[in-house]
């Protein structure tokens, strides 16, 4: 028996977003974030990437984003 996966409601950057990920590696993945020159935190906490397997999203947490640009 297939374990159908819900989905939650979490706000990326201010934004309600639904997602289906449950951890934030997961959600990286479903965001298609880079590999490189990326920030997180959530619930205004900073998160490593090194830590980004075991920190759990949950219904609710505000995640933002921060993406490096690069220009002149």
């Amino acid at each position: 028996m297939t374990k159908l996966r819900r989905t939650m409601n979490i706000k990326i950057n201010n934004k309600e977003t639904e997602v289906k990920a449950t951890s934030l590696q997961e959600l990286a993945t479903e965001l298609s974030l880079p590999e490189k020159g990326v920030a997180v935190a959530v619930n205004n906490r900073m998160v490593t990437r090194t830590e980004w397997n075991q920190t759990a999203i949950k219904e609710g947490d505000n995640v933002v984003v921060i993406k490096a640009v690069c220009g002149g």
